[in-house]
């Protein structure tokens, strides 16, 4: 009996410990970015063939120039276009992004950056938008 309550212990002590570690943030490198989140600050609908402009959140180590985007709705993409503004200070780099037709997408986006004079692509980030007529 007590060698049952000691591998389920140990089976729940590994199961935590890897958990953890799947979860936790790997470190940025120097001139490095990562894309935490998106989200479009309108409020109510998002029209359809309509520009809109996209927050992208990011991290990054030092001020890399993060200077295009590529975005997919749902299977719709990549669409690749310049990023308009980054603000370091607030960790938000903004692009003007054209609506499909209306219905429920997931909008993925990713970027590029400049490292020591080449370009690098981050990491992918999404959210799931509602487009309407």
């Amino acid at each position: 009996m007590k060698s049952k309550w000691i591998g389920l212990f140990m089976g729940l002590f590994i199961l935590l410990l890897a958990s953890s570690c799947a979860t936790a943030p790997t470190p940025l490198g120097p001139g490095d970015a990562r894309l935490v989140g998106v989200e479009f600050p309108e409020f109510g609908a998002i029209k359809k063939n309509v520009k809109y402009l996209a927050n992208i959140k990011f991290e990054a180590d030092g001020r890399p120039e993060i200077t295009r985007a590529c975005f997919y709705w749902g299977i719709l993409g990549p669409y690749c276009i310049n990023v308009m503004d980054v603000n370091y200070g607030t960790g938000v780099a903004r692009v003007d992004v054209q609506t499909p037709p209306d219905g429920v997408y997931r909008f993925k986006i990713f970027a590029y950056y400049t490292r020591d004079g080449r370009n690098v692509r981050t990491n992918m980030v999404e959210t799931t938008v509602t487009v309407s007529p």
